[in-house]
């Protein structure tokens, strides 16, 4: 690949329950520190949640935030300490020139229950229904909030794809990159999906809302007492250029995108399907040149839902199973899951070991699931490594949605 194809991260910006920066969520995600807590939502009372509690006005005045939406906040929030992370010259950046690739799983639920709830208290009045709704609810919203916060005017996307939602925005920003059609792409995913009790009803519905009493023990993918879900807010948002550019300005590389895949089950409208899945992986995999045993760290999707662990775990030991050397985690145990960011977050948390040389733990993983047998999963103590070169970052979502990603250390 010639080096105008290359693509690498040199900015980063996140929130997550459990930290508002990457050195944070890292030190989190080595400690064993969860970012689970109790929490109360409408009509439903008490739940389980993965909550940030990131400053929305650091980048941003009261009246903005009243007017958009908390996903345009966090969306805003990461953008900026992307940018700000990267040392990016920004006054000087040609910001026709700059795209941003958001992922989402859903957008506008929020604004609308909350709306209807308003205007049930006025007989359901539509005039004082806010006139704020349509900018509000519109997909393309998180996204373009930060064109407008950043005064970027190059073109923005937010792309749905369920909970494989965060990878297709950072795949996107790739192609568009190398399409020329952008000299920079912020890229990744967010979601504000713990502020609608209808994604809390719909689990709980479905039998898979996870419950505990100790809230930071809830979320237990592979492990065979998991009970389901736990919702969570966040975004992460990163910087990404063509290697020329970024070596001109002596920018810091976090990682080379050396390998991605999208494809779709066709199969149900929840339950996963482990063949396709695999067949994701080894996509991404032909893509970046490279074996099932050059991969170092692979951070699983698993939700801690019975049968997508399961068929997550199929997958897995379809394509690694004769790999003793991989590490395989999971940081929704830490978070719960983030839907539209979980992807990009679960990503960057695992960025650090290419410096470390740690792979983070799985939490909760008390007696791993017979059905999700994979001798290589980090439980409950982060694993040092010999090396970490490729991190491969799983990302399934309903519908039937998979993506990849393959992210490497940078190398001259």
């Amino acid at each position: 690949m010639d080096d105008q194809s290359r693509i690498v991260i040199t900015g980063i910006g996140l929130t997550a329950p459990n930290g508002n920066n990457l050195e944070e969520f890292r030190q989190s995600l080595l400690a064993g520190r969860s970012g689970v807590v109790d929490y109360d939502i409408r009509y439903m009372g008490h739940v389980l949640a993965g909550v940030c509690d990131f400053d929305e006005l650091r980048y941003q005045k009261r009246k903005e935030v009243r007017r958009g939406t908390r996903a345009g906040s966090i969306a805003v929030y990461c953008a900026n300490e992307a940018v700000n992370q990267s040392g990016l010259d920004w006054e000087n950046v040609a910001r026709d020139r700059v795209g941003v690739y958001l992922g989402i799983t859903e957008h506008g639920n929020v604004e609308t229950e909350n709306e209807v709830y308003e205007i049930s208290q006025f007989d359901y009045d539509t005039k004082v229904w806010s006139h704020h709704h349509n900018p509000r609810t519109v997909a393309n919203n998180p996204a373009g909030e930060v064109t407008l916060n950043l005064g970027i005017t190059g073109p923005h996307l937010t792309l749905g794809a369920a909970c494989a939602a965060g990878n297709a925005g950072f795949i996107q920003g790739v192609q568009m990159l190398r399409l020329n059609e952008v000299d920079m792409a912020l890229c990744g995913g967010v979601s504000e999906s713990i502020h609608t009790f209808g994604i809390f009803a719909s689990f709980q519905s479905q039998g898979a809302l996870a419950v505990n009493e100790d809230p930071t023990k809830a979320c237990r993918p592979f492990d065979v007492n998991r009970n389901g879900i736990v919702v969570a807010e966040g975004g992460a948002v990163c910087t990404l250029e063509r290697l020329p550019d970024a070596l001109a300005r002596g920018a810091t590389i976090y990682g080379e995108i050396v390998g991605y895949a999208m494809n779709s089950d066709a199969s149900d409208f929840v339950l996963p399907n482990s063949s396709r899945q695999a067949e994701c992986i080894r996509l991404a995999l032909n893509r970046a040149g490279l074996e099932p045993s050059d991969i170092d760290i692979l951070s699983s999707h698993a939700t801690a839902t019975h049968q997508g662990d399961i068929e997550e775990a199929k997958a897995l030991a379809s394509v690694f199973g004769d790999c003793p050397n991989l590490a395989i985690n999971n940081t929704k145990s830490f978070i719960g899951h983030a839907m539209g960011a979980a992807g990009a977050l679960e990503l960057l948390g695992n960025l650090p070991a290419f410096d470390d040389g740690i792979a983070h733990a799985t939490l909760n993983l008390d007696e791993l699931d017979p059905e999700c047998k994979l001798s290589q999963i980090v439980a409950n103590e982060p694993r040092q490594m010999e090396q970490v070169e490729c991190i491969l970052n799983n990302s399934f979502g309903m519908l039937g949605i998979n993506s990849v990603l393959i992210v490497k250390k940078y190398a001259t």
